[in-house]
């Protein structure tokens, strides 16, 4: 039965789309090239590098990877990383930080990190995108300052196929029909545009397998480990992020543990046949979607085509207008941004659209993604902690004989209403007894207890007996082992 079902699984993620996926990688595999080469770039490395890591990644990750029709390869979050140790060390160190990379993104997997983005708010998770949509977006600049003024009309006549050509066929890719359109009038009437042989020098021969040039020895993995590690959790987290789009996107589940061994092996890959590391790529993955990819055979394609294109059909990939794929990078970051989330900002908490503002913010500021999440997911855990700690409530009462005064506690106790529950209990007051009644509340952390501490040693400062009753298992259990108070009040369990 197991291996039936895992037949039908190969079948549905290989063959249950071939012809879309197979168009829409050959869009894909267009929309990698420029985007490599400036990763390359940025990272200080020969345009190749970024390249072949296309090519390598994309390929190995059809097989290894857990979010079908997502597309994976060199890209900018983790470009930057590498700047200054290819700088200091050259680049055979970069290949040895990119093995140890994939090593740190496989363990993670095993230990099912990818469970952590349970964490990560819809706030955050749209304040990403769209932060990546405006990122693709400026990008793009740079193609339409200072370029002839047929460029604008190649631009805008690519946008009017894209979003055209769709009300006649979606039979084949919009955005490939566009690239073969503007190709052909650029050659045809021999309009001098800027191509994709202006970009940068394209490696004409297959890539070959090597290990890295360097010292195996303590003093190279003292240099490697702390770059590796930073691009393993930033290429992890915009692969996991990345993932829970497509999955929203294409209403398919997707594996997020298999996801980071699958990067990790892809990256080990792409460093021992020359490539740099790399993570999903949101725009080309919005790319293969809407242009019909929905199974492994697409990113398979993206990456096998592109070297297709780089060392059989060179001269044809050469002539290609940038305007072209600056038409199609324009139409990602359109279809990319969450338009609603602005008429949301109306209507959504506060919180929610802070969260959300915050994050955008950050990332385009920094140009680093990781770093606008990272604000996001803490943003998202104050505010939640605050409105939680609001969610308790303590009220009082005293007995006819105003012998005792009773406390009632509701709700959560943790750090962030641990200050409101011990300033809420009065112990100067005086009565003989003080009860702490907490049957309808949960103490969660060592703050919580921390504050119980308080409250029972300034009781006993100020003369007063005070018992604690009503705490379940859990709450008695921490109280056991935190609480300094152990054996100096009576506490009474919950029944």
């Amino acid at each position: 039965m197991n291996t039936m079902n895992k037949t039908r699984g190969i079948i549905r993620d290989w063959l249950s789309n071939p012809r879309m996926d197979i168009l829409s990688g050959i869009v894909v595999a267009l929309a990698l090239i420029p985007e490599a080469i400036g990763f390359s770039v940025v990272a200080g490395v020969d345009p190749k590098v970024g390249l072949y890591a296309s090519v390598v990644i994309a390929c190995v990750i059809a097989f290894t990877g857990g979010r079908p029709a997502m597309i994976s390869a060199a890209t900018a979050s983790t470009a930057v990383l590498m700047t200054g140790l290819v700088r200091d060390h050259g680049v055979q160190y970069l290949f040895a930080a990119t093995i140890l990379m994939g090593l740190f993104q496989i363990v993670a997997g095993l230990l099912k990190l990818g469970r952590l983005m349970r964490f990560v708010s819809q706030s955050v998770l749209t304040g990403f995108v769209n932060a990546l949509a405006i990122l693709i977006f400026l990008a793009q600049i740079p193609q339409l300052v200072g370029v002839p003024t047929v460029t604008y009309g190649l631009i805008a006549l690519g946008l009017a196929i894209i979003y055209g050509f769709t009300y006649l066929t979606k039979a084949v890719p919009s955005p490939l029909v566009a690239i073969i359109v503007l190709t052909g009038i650029t050659v045809v009437f021999g309009i001098h545009v800027r191509t994709v042989a202006d970009l940068g020098q394209l490696p004409s021969a297959l890539p070959s397998f090597g290990l890295p040039q360097v010292p195996f020895t303590m003093g190279t993995l003292a240099i490697i480990a702390p770059v590796a590690l930073t691009l393993a959790a930033v290429g992890l987290l915009e692969s996991l992020l990345t993932a829970q789009i497509v999955d929203d996107m294409t209403d398919t589940p997707s594996s997020k543990s298999r996801e980071c061994v699958g990067q990790g092996i892809a990256n080990m890959a792409s460093a021992v046949f020359g490539g740099m590391g790399g993570c999903a790529m949101i725009g080309q993955s919005v790319i293969n979607v809407t242009s019909g990819g929905r199974g492994r055979l697409s990113t398979f394609v993206g990456g096998a085509f592109l070297l297709v294109l780089l060392v059989i059909l060179q001269r044809v990939l050469a002539v290609v207008p940038v305007a072209a794929l600056t038409a199609v990078m324009i139409m990602v970051s359109i279809n990319t941004f969450s338009w609603k989330s602005l008429t949301a900002l109306r209507t959504n908490p506060w919180p929610s659209s802070i969260v959300m503002l915050a994050t955008v913010g950050t990332v385009v500021a920094t140009a680093d993604l990781s770093k606008g999440v990272l604000v996001g997911v803490l943003l998202s855990g104050i505010f939640f902690a605050g409105k939680v700690s609001r969610l308790s409530l303590i009220t009082s009462a005293l007995s006819d004989d105003g012998s005792v005064r009773t406390y009632f506690v509701e709700g959560q106790v943790f750090f962030a209403s641990a200050a409101t529950f011990a300033d809420s209990i009065d112990v100067t007051e005086a009565v003989p007894r003080i009860v702490v009644d907490v049957t309808a509340a949960h103490f969660w952390d060592i703050s919580a207890i921390g504050a119980l501490d308080r409250v029972v040693m300034k009781a006993q400062r100020h003369g007063r007996a005070i018992e604690v009753v009503g705490l379940n298992d859990a709450s008695a259990t921490m109280v056991e082992r935190f609480a300094m108070h152990k054996g100096a009040v009576a506490v009474t369990p919950l029944d």
